[in-house]
């Protein structure tokens, strides 16, 4: 039952392509910038969750060396 986490690396890359996205934009429909916004909003928060995790998984680690 475990969830697949969605890897840093595809995190960063779809934020990457967000923001391609509005750079390539010539004129933004505000609509699809609202839509793409919050995508990125969400992928910082989970990208943010999930350095944690990794900050905590070494953490977990250095200790193991130290014992």
């Amino acid at each position: 039952m475990a969830e697949k986490k969605s890897s840093l690396s595809e995190s960063i890359k779809k934020l990457e392509d967000i923001v391609a996205w509005f750079e390539g934009q010539a004129e933004i429909d505000v609509e699809k910038g609202l839509e793409k916004f919050k995508e990125g909003a969400l992928l910082v928060k989970a990208s943010r969750t999930r350095l944690k995790e990794i900050e905590n998984e070494f953490k977990e680690v250095e200790k193991t060396l130290e014992e």
